[in-house]
């Protein structure tokens, strides 16, 4: 099924709102609010979240990334390739993966359609564009696009300034670290009309060798407010390049080389062991969306976003002393006179992808003093290329007529292939209120994906050919009860979750090697989610009972494949049980202090470890599995024990005159427990716990036209050397009788500093 109803249905869904009245102010917040509220949990909603908002964001560290800047919410652990903020970074939410983990923006998911991830390093500088974030754990409420299995990120750029501002922010540190942003909004003006924009550019030599990153995001939108009418147009581009760090270093080397980066390494004409600076990640992710908003009455609202979103880019690697049948040269192959495919030397190649998704998400909320009911439709349609470029080659020489391989076509190049997901989905939600202290909530959702995969892989020169359509209905449900300050919650929900498409990948090409019929089947998933809250005047805090019951969970095994990918496998019985705690006191107004810890266990129930077993290490010729019987073991990459502490200090507000008062120091804490690199359970790989303080200070000069704010951060603050992730593959050698290893961990870098100057109005 290679068709869609896609472009009919949106053009039809977008024209359904219509524009009338005259201007009125007062009503930007509730108009604005209406584009994300459908996939964000209320006050009397019973699922587990926190919310981040925009003073928070703005005052973490430049150098997070996202995921640093929510590394202190509850059950959340972040790891990033390069050692800090900037570059590839990862985060686990209960021990949920990037791809369990349901991430958007204004409504509209971020996850790629593909591999089901967000990748952070594609939107540099976001925490600069938002107003707030919200974090959901477990299955959440249900929103247009997927689902999410294991949490949920919705985040929000939709506000509207009052007044004209503007906002210039400079950043630099260690490891030749600089970040610059600049920012300006109209403001509401007369006609209704509004225009923010916003621009970053993001520059570091990262903690690993070769882990540089040059990052550039921009963030602009262009509005209109009138009457009972918003419209919208927002644009987002990131557009980042990056040294590959994915590899990690090899745990033999952590003691004596912490920075160590084997990818990119290449012997000179002089023998000497340099970098090819250009080996390297490349991405450009450009987002458009046009959003309409009609507020029928104070009770009932539509919101329409029609979403594109492009995506192109490339890794590009030097590999010497390869032949050219490596980048699919036949073995006849012969070029002038001398060069035949069987020919040896250095080269230069890319491999590309070039993607791009519509989406269609309207959206309707309607707010009664009793019931209120929110329902969406979701379509989406994601085409994306994937295929294999030469650069150069030492045999074929400069003029060789590289570009003409470079087409985008099955003949122009080494590998070419394509996967085409389309979905439509819908869902309603209801929150009744029974009484003054009680509320019942519903929700379901149901998804129809349809993926297409065809082509030729770049491993091994294997067909990629898959289709297959799924349906998924999500059920969920619960109650909320509010007492004064007490409030306490309950709800069940059911989800699913289709494999993505690096999971795919890796079955079939085992399946064509092997002559196999293995196939990976959707995750199941029941969550059931106890919570109780307090809200004092001075004092919060709240504990949450979680059962996270998996049936078929696709979960990672610890190795990677040859493109840097995680491999998975159906698990039948697993889950993730825990009670996660926070508490927020503020004794005075000079200080607050908070703190959250997440106790869980995360188990595989009768776990079967399948290795390679290769005839010997010189040929490398699969002849058959090992197995191992593990029984019930952790998951990987799982901690039992996450906690936080933070302190935030003021201490002249009371006593300060000016400016004095708003000198600030913030000190927190993150303790994350120890984890397994694989789901075997030995204690020969395991990532040793770790404690990691960090420290801010900042100071606000009030002007007569604004104000100048200093900061001044400081990571890893007691200078420990840990790291935070780790990947390992192992086969067994038949003629040797030996075990082969394979690994990498990743280190984060030590005590570094950085100091941020800004000016606003």
């Amino acid at each position: 099924m290679r068709g869609f109803y896609f472009i009919a249905a949106a053009a039809a869904a977008f024209l359904a709102t219509g524009v009338a009245g005259a201007s009125e102010p007062d009503k930007i917040e509730r108009l604005d609010s209406v584009i994300v509220s459908a996939s964000r949990a209320g006050k009397t909603t019973p699922v587990s979240y926190s919310m981040v908002g925009r003073k928070e964001l703005r005052a973490a560290n430049p150098m997070n990334s996202l995921p640093m800047t929510l590394a202190l919410q509850p059950s959340v652990v972040i790891s990033t390739e390069g050692g800090t903020g900037l570059g590839y970074s990862k985060m686990t939410v209960r021990g949920s993966k990037g791809s369990q983990i349901n991430v958007t923006l204004n409504g509209i998911t971020l996850n790629d359609a593909e591999s089901q991830e967000v990748f952070w390093v594609n939107i540099p500088a976001l925490s600069t564009f938002l107003s707030g974030v919200q974090v959901q754990r477990g299955l959440g409420t249900s929103a247009c696009g997927a689902g999410a299995f294991g949490a949920s990120i919705n985040m929000n750029t939709a506000f509207v300034a009052a007044d004209p501002s503007l906002r210039l922010d400079f950043s630099a540190g260690s490891y030749d670290t600089a970040v610059f942003s600049a920012s300006a909004s109209s403001g509401l003006l007369p006609s209704g009309l509004y225009f923010n924009v916003a621009y970053s550019a993001n520059s570091t030599e990262g903690y690993i060798r070769n882990g540089w990153v040059d990052a550039h995001s921009l963030f602009a939108v262009l509005g209109w407010i009138r009457g009972n009418n918003s419209l919208r147009l927002t644009y987002l581009l990131g557009d980042q390049r990056s040294g590959i760090t994915w590899n990690g270093v090899a745990f033999s080397k952590l003691a004596t080389d912490r920075r160590y980066n084997s990818d990119g390494l290449y012997k000179n004409a002089a023998g000497e062991k340099v970098y090819y600076r250009n080996n390297s990640d490349n991405y450009r992710q450009q987002h458009i969306q046009l959003n309409w908003t009609h507020q029928f009455n104070p009770s009932l609202a539509l919101s329409t976003t029609l979403n594109y979103t492009d995506g192109y880019g490339f890794n590009e690697k030097l590999k010497q002393g390869k032949k050219l049948t490596y980048v699919g040269f036949p073995k006849a192959f012969t070029y002038g006179g001398g060069v035949t495919g069987k020919s040896v030397g250095d080269m230069i190649y890319r491999k590309t992808m070039d993607n791009g998704l519509w989406v269609l998400n309207s959206e309707l909320r309607y707010a009664g003093e009793k019931l209120s009911l929110t329902g969406g439709v979701y379509l989406s349609r994601h085409d994306g290329n994937h295929f294999g470029e030469l650069m150069w080659s030492q045999v074929l020489g400069k003029d060789y007529p590289y570009g003409e391989l470079n087409v985008q076509s099955p003949e122009n190049n080494w590998y070419f292939n394509n996967g085409l997901k389309q979905e439509a989905n819908a869902f309603a939600r209801g929150e009744y209120k029974v009484n003054s202290w009680l509320t019942a909530y519903a929700d379901v959702q149901y998804r129809l994906v349809d993926l297409d995969m065809s082509g030729i892989d770049d491993e091994d020169d294997l067909p990629m050919d898959f289709e297959h359509r799924w349906h998924f209905i999500n059920p969920r449900a619960g109650i909320n009860a509010v007492f004064g300050p007490h409030r306490i919650y309950a709800s069940v929900a059911y989800g699913n979750r289709e494999p993505g498409r690096g999971d795919l990948k890796e079955i079939i090409e085992s399946n064509n090697l092997e002559g196999g019929d293995r196939e990976l089947r959707p995750e199941k998933m029941l969550d059931y989610e106890l919570g109780y809250g307090f809200a004092g005047k001075n004092f919060s805090a709240g504990a949450n009972i979680y059962l996270m019951e998996y049936k078929d969970m696709l979960l990672e095994t610890g190795e990677l494949s040859r493109s840097g990918y995680a491999i998975k496998d159906n698990v039948d019985r697993s889950w993730r049980r825990g009670v996660e705690v926070y508490a927020e006191w503020r004794p005075f107004n000079t200080l607050e202090v908070a703190g959250n810890a997440t106790f869980s266990t995360n188990k595989i129930r009768d776990y079967v470890k399948y290795y390679g077993k290769y005839d010997n290490m010189d040929d490398w010729n699969l002849i058959g599995m090992v197995e191992e019987k593990i029984g019930d073991v952790d998951m990987l990459l799982s901690p039992s024990v996450i906690a936080m502490g933070r302190i935030a200090f003021t201490p002249l507000r009371n006593i300060g005159r000016g400016s004095l008062k708003s000198t600030t120091i913030d000190l927190s804490g993150k303790f994350v427990g120890s984890q397994y690199w694989d789901n075997t359970g030995n204690s020969d790989r395991r990532i040793p716990s770790y404690f990691v303080a960090d420290l801010g200070l900042s100071h606000e000069f009030r002007l007569k036209t604004g104000a100048i704010g200093l900061g001044f951060y400081v990571r890893n603050l007691l200078n420990r050397e840990y790291y935070s992730d780790a990947w390992v593959y192992r086969a067994y050698f038949d003629a040797e009788n030996e075990w082969y290893q394979e690994e990498g961990v990743f280190p984060q870098a030590p005590r570094n500093f950085m100091f941020r100057v800004s000016y606003s109005f």
